[in-house]
């Protein structure tokens, strides 16, 4: 493992670098902890001493200007230490600006330095020493494409040493609003927030101007204050600050609309009193605050944001509706943009949406990626890093399962139960489940399991077919005669087939159920022409097979693995190996079918197709580092180009399936190497470097565009991508 060494401010301390630093960290070491390791070191001073855990190596005083050069020949000595990361804040080295300079030209590693602050219109002598500093390292980041236009044009900063990673935001499972607003006790009132350590540079006395006339429209108006004083400001001036905000509420007679939370909120806890607020409001005072984790950490949770415009503000909410610039100090502006904002829930709705849209991409799982990939640059290390397997979470799968069955969309996080529920989904969610239950002994799976085994039987007609469409109120809908239902009547065997596979590991009841559901289904298999609906039902049988092999199921795959056979006989040329004419969804279920079929028959034709088809199949999807199955945008043609983009959880699931079947018959180490590169791709191995699974829920975004991520977790998405980590080590 590579270590990299943070010289920053660290928890204990209370300050937005040592939470900052503190977050980069942990979502580094969750998503690479294989090939990356990070290591502390501390920044003291004689009012800020603490006591730290085991992450801190070293401590630098920055009130002693002799231990600049003593930290400095300690990283020198130190052989495990490969690349040092600063994060730079003018007011952590202001004692010693001159010992820091020599400290940073003394560190004989790559040095990346973090301006978390870039003042414009820079005296020559600042312009001079920023520069120097700058010299001093490989490379430099900066949050905001402001920053980095400073840096280029008053600085004079050669543009390849400039790295532009934002500032990195918490994913967030989002609750009820009206319970949240239950269980702080502010049920019925209409919440504005803001948070930060408290400072005079916060201009909260801005709010207050503007409260009464906020009041006079949203009389069940609350403005939350979150935050203790700034620890610094403490030791200066003490609570000057909000003594002077108490006495300005009681003088506007806003006692009952203003709530101080003096307190420094546990994460958990500060993302619900977000989650619960109405309109969050930033209104600091300093122009040249070049970014705020607090607004951004509010846009995460899906508030409104009305901001006075530094740099980050601007960058982030002046397009796309994700929220209000006012005028620094304005309070009638304020006013008028607050009242605004409560007055349109519609417009909240769409500023909701933006915000969490725009904020998607600076995850904290994506940052880890950009900083690794910096990382990999200057440390000149051209191997992939290995991306940590999150755990298996069921926890979204089964929010989204009701006493019926597994509803069909989600907006966001939270379920649709207007869109109804669907055979395919909650096959795959058979399937899933059984293999989580089994795979990681998860008893609690086993209520839902009996829920989708249920619904597929509730979904079978008299013929032994399946329809498909069921909405919220339980009935069939019309989309039933509408759409061909064969590849989810296949789906529906291929889960039966799989579940009855396992006897056994569930009540003996269901397993006899299961039977007699899939064998009402073989009048139907005879007369299935799709080729997916032929493949996904080759594989439920081949499971059944297993259980209970019998001459008929060996005749059953044995006709339609010929079937598969001849399109792609049909079809093959010598420079298209294929099924069809085009490759188009679900295309790993075909070349997988046939592998399935060779185990039932032992024909060695569907074995040698199967084989053939896929290498041809993995030549078309896979690059040396990524894989990029078909887009839902437009299918290759065996004569035209492909088109980009529009990347489903389905299909990279179904081919990550399909190497793990082609592995375990073959042995070869090949499907298992591309099988890891495919599972990346959840986890931001993709043209974005953004990750589609979300572990703060359990659930996966439903798509990759071309320019941003379907930030919906429905249950097709959100299945695949199980059904993916199950295959990667059980």
């Amino acid at each position: 493992m590579k270590e990299i060494l943070c010289i920053t401010t660290y928890p204990p301390r209370e300050c937005g670098i040592a939470t900052f630093s503190n977050d980069l960290i942990c979502a580094i070491e969750t998503k690479f902890g294989h090939s990356f390791t990070v290591k502390i070191c501390a920044l003291a001073s004689q009012n800020e001493q603490h006591t730290y855990n085991n992450k801190v190596k070293y401590i630098l005083d920055a009130s002693n200007a002799c231990d600049f050069l003593q930290t400095a020949q300690k990283i020198n000595g130190d052989t495990d230490i490969e690349l040092a990361l600063v994060q730079h804040e003018f007011g952590l080295f202001a004692e010693h600006e001159k010992a820091f300079l020599e400290f940073t030209a003394s560190i004989k590693k790559p040095v990346i330095l973090v301006f978390h602050t870039v003042l414009p219109h820079p005296s020559l002598i600042r312009k001079r020493y920023l520069g120097q500093l700058a010299g001093y390292c490989s490379a430099v980041v900066v949050m905001t494409h402001t920053s980095a236009e400073i840096l280029r044009k008053d600085y004079d900063i050669e543009e390849s040493k400039i790295n532009v990673i934002p500032h990195g935001t918490h994913l967030v499972s989002h609750k009820d609003k009206k319970r949240l607003k239950e269980k702080y006790k502010v049920t019925g009132r209409r919440i504005l927030a803001t948070f930060s350590l408290l400072s005079p540079g916060k201009s909260i006395e801005t709010t207050l101007e503007a409260l009464p006339a906020i009041v006079k429209e949203n009389p069940t108006v609350l403005f939350l204050i979150i935050g203790k004083t700034h620890p610094t400001i403490l030791e200066t001036a003490g609570e000057a600050y909000r003594k002077m905000l108490k006495a300005r509420i009681v003088k506007l007679e806003l006692t009952e609309h203003v709530r101080f939370v003096n307190l420094y909120l546990d994460l958990p806890v500060l993302l619900e009193y977000l989650q619960l607020t109405d309109v969050y409001l930033f209104t600091s005072a300093d122009p040249n605050q070049a970014v705020s984790g607090t607004f951004v950490y509010a846009l995460s949770c899906g508030c409104p944001i009305i901001a006075t415009p530094i740099p980050h503000a601007l960058e982030l909410l002046s397009k796309d509706n994700s929220g209000v610039i006012f005028d620094f100090k304005d309070s009638i502006q304020l006013a008028k943009a607050t009242n605004k904002l409560l007055g349109s829930e519609k417009l909240r709705s769409r500023m909701r949406i933006a915000g969490l849209q725009k904020t998607a991409a600076t995850a904290w799982e994506n940052i880890a990626i950009g900083y690794i990939r910096l990382f990999n640059r200057e440390l000149e290390d051209k191997e992939a890093p290995v991306y940590f397997l999150p755990p298996v979470n069921v926890n979204h799968i089964k929010r989204m399962s009701r006493s019926f069955a597994m509803i069909q969309f989600s907006k966001g996080n939270r379920p649709d139960i207007r869109s109804g529920y669907t055979l395919d989904d909650n096959a795959r969610a058979l399937i899933a489940l059984c293999s989580a239950y089994i795979a990681v002994k998860d008893i609690s799976c086993e209520k839902y399991i009996k829920k989708y085994l249920d619904f597929i039987r509730y979904c079978q007609q008299p013929d032994g077919s399946f329809l498909n469409y069921v909405d919220k109120d339980l009935a069939f809908t019309s989309q039933n005669d509408e759409a061909g239902l064969e590849d989810s009547n296949a789906r529906a065997i291929f889960a039966l087939g799989y579940f009855i596979s396992k006897r056994g590991k569930f009540p003996d009841v269901w397993t006899d159920d299961a039977i007699k559901t899939f064998e009402q289904t073989f009048d139907m298999i005879r007369s299935m022409k799709s080729p997916r609906s032929i493949a996904f039902t080759i594989k439920g049988l081949y499971y059944f097979h297993r259980s209970f092999p019998a001459e008929e199921v060996k005749d059953l795959v044995t006709d339609l693995a010929g079937r598969l056979a001849y399109c792609y006989r049909q079809s093959r040329e010598s420079d298209w190996h294929w099924f069809e004419a085009y490759l188009t969804y679900d295309n790993a279920i075909l070349s997988e079918s046939l592998l399935y079929a060779y185990l039932v028959t032992k024909d060695e034709a569907y074995r040698e197709i199967a084989e053939e088809s896929f290498h041809f199949l993995l030549e078309n999807i896979f690059t040396k580092e990524q894989i990029k199955v078909i887009s839902n945008q437009g299918w290759l043609q065996k004569r035209t180009g492909r088109k980009e983009y529009g990347e489903q959880p389905v299909d990279i699931a179904g081919t990550i399936m399909a190497l793990s079947a082609f592995y375990s018959v073959s042995g070869k180490e090949e499907y298992l190497d591309k099988q890891k590169i495919a599972f990346s791709w959840f986890l931001g191995n993709n043209h974005l470097r953004q990750i589609i699974y979300n572990p703060a829920t359990g659930g996966c975004y439903d798509g990759l565009e071309e320019h941003n991520i379907n930030l919906n977790q429905g249950a097709e998405s959100t299945v695949s991508y199980l059904l993916a980590r199950l295959c990667m080590n059980f």
